[in-house]
Formats: C-alpha cells, structure tokens, sequence
C-alpha cells in the first residue's frame, strides 16, 4: 500500500525541475522546498533525489555548481538550463493530459 507521501511514477523530475525554475538550490534545499510547497504531503528522500539530479545533469536539463551555503556549508547547487525549461513544458503538459486522463475515469466513480 502506498503512503500518502509517495510520489506518482515520472513525478521527481517534473517537481525538481519547477523547484528550480523559482531559484538555484541544492540538493536539499530542493528536498525542503517540495516538502513545504506541498504543505508537508511530498517528501523526497536523498535515495530518489540525487540520482533523479544526476540524471538531470546528464540531460543537460539542469548544471551544477559549487558554493557556500547560508550555514557556511559547501554544496552543489542546480540551477535549471535553457533546455530544462523546454522539458519542464514537455513534462508538464504530459502530466496534465495524465490528469485530465485520470480525471475522466474517475468522473462517474
């Protein structure tokens, strides 16, 4: 059974994706910014997120650079790139047709 915080299959990287259309973060300043935004629903662990990230990178949807943190901290922060927000277009009009999909059979339930 899955729990309520559980993301939908192909979800991960429409939601890092639109995280950081808003502003550079890293990996888990993304993480708290899905927790938040959904009002504490969503929870991306670091075993999803940072292979999602990577994968990212290898598309070339998102680059990666070092800095401090607001704590003094070194991370990796990510910031989207011209062609991540081409996929993040792609991404969320599949996922809305997906909904809308969803929706349809659910109607009369």
């Amino acid at each position: 059974m899955a729990k309520k915080n559980d993301l939908l299959p192909g979800t991960l990287d429409l939601l890092i994706l639109t995280t950081l259309k808003r502003a550079p973060l890293h990996g888990y300043g993304i993480a708290l910014a899905i927790k938040r935004l959904s009002d504490e629903v969503l929870t991306v662990e670091e075993g999803s997120l940072y292979p999602a990230l990577q994968r990212l990178l290898l598309q070339g949807w998102v680059k990666a650079e070092w800095k401090m943190t607001e704590t003094n901290r070194r991370a990796r922060f990510y910031t989207l790139t011209a062609a991540g927000r081409k996929q993040l277009g792609v991404e969320l009009s599949e996922f809305q047709q997906m909904i809308a999909a969803i929706g349809r059979v659910l109607q009369d339930a």
